[in-house]
């Protein structure tokens, strides 16, 4: 089992948010269609699944809380750490910490976990992901390569973890590097449609425009109504000078997604591209 736990409940919801990150990650004067989307709100994912760091009731009860109470959640580890609560007590005050709006402060303290665990392998990589993924949020996509770079040393085939990193690194404006690891990330799993969009936008950062045309197009054969799929083939559409298609797919964006991440930035560039050339 590879990139499991907090990590595969939490992608279907960072995602989308990842998703914007890159989409926007060469954003410059001249690429009027990538505006900057408004600030989002994090919401925890389910809590992990095994492989976890602990078994027993006290890291059974600090996970259910998460969700609801993420407060109390963060008090009832605190207090269990003080009375020897371990790395149970570690993890579940980290993930507390990121529920909360402390994702800098979440991000150090899973990295030591991740570090010192005397988990096994699955395990570790589980949390130098999250660590990843908590840095990411925090805006820190150089200190989230390398705890996913970490993760990837525990786990070296996870197409997930592969995925993850391409981000960052597509985040930091390496996108030969990000491209790499989306095609190894598609060599294990060749459907993955994150990593078929992620691939068009990378490709299309390095102007390979027809070839991220390509690649978005087999990201919507394996999942047509994808948001994120939509609005990068909108984007490539709008450099090939298709304006008509490029806005019958944001505006397919806004019908299936409404209130997402996707959603705004397909609304911006709608209205950009309304303003005509001369308001660009």
């Amino acid at each position: 089992m590879g990139y499991v736990g907090w990590v595969k409940s939490a992608r279907p919801l960072l995602f989308a948010v990842l998703a914007a990150v890159f989409l926007l990650a060469a954003g410059g004067a001249g690429w009027w269609f990538l505006a900057q989307p408004a600030e989002e709100a994090i919401e925890l994912p389910l809590p992990p699944e095994p492989p976890r760091l602990a078994d027993g009731a006290e890291y059974e009860r600090c996970l259910s809380m998460l969700r609801d109470d993420p407060e109390g959640a963060l008090s009832f580890a605190e207090a269990w750490d003080a009375t020897g609560g371990g790395e149970g007590a570690r993890h579940c005050s980290a993930l507390a910490q990121l529920t909360v709006g402390e994702p800098d402060r979440a991000a150090e303290q899973l990295e030591r976990l991740a570090i010192g665990s005397r988990a096994g392998p699955a395990a570790r990589a589980a949390v130098f992901a999250q660590a990843g993924q908590a840095w990411m949020i925090a805006g820190d996509p150089s200190r989230a390569f390398a705890a996913t770079t970490m993760a990837l040393t525990l786990s070296p085939n996870d197409a997930d973890l592969l995925t993850d990193r391409s981000v960052s690194l597509g985040t930091m404006r390496r996108y030969g590097e990000a491209l790499a690891d989306l095609d190894r990330a598609l060599a294990l799993d060749a459907d993955r449609t994150e990593a078929l969009v992620f691939r068009a936008a990378a490709l299309r950062n390095l102007d390979r425009v027809d070839d991220g045309l390509a690649s978005v197009a087999r990201a919507l054969a394996v999942s047509p109504d994808n948001p994120e799929a939509l609005l990068e083939r909108g984007i490539l559409r709008q450099l090939r000078n298709d304006s008509v298609g490029a806005r019958a797919d944001w505006q397919r964006v806004l019908e299936l997604a409404p209130d997402s991440p996707a959603a705004d930035l397909a609304q911006q560039n709608l209205a950009l591209s309304e303003a005509g050339p001369t308001r660009r």
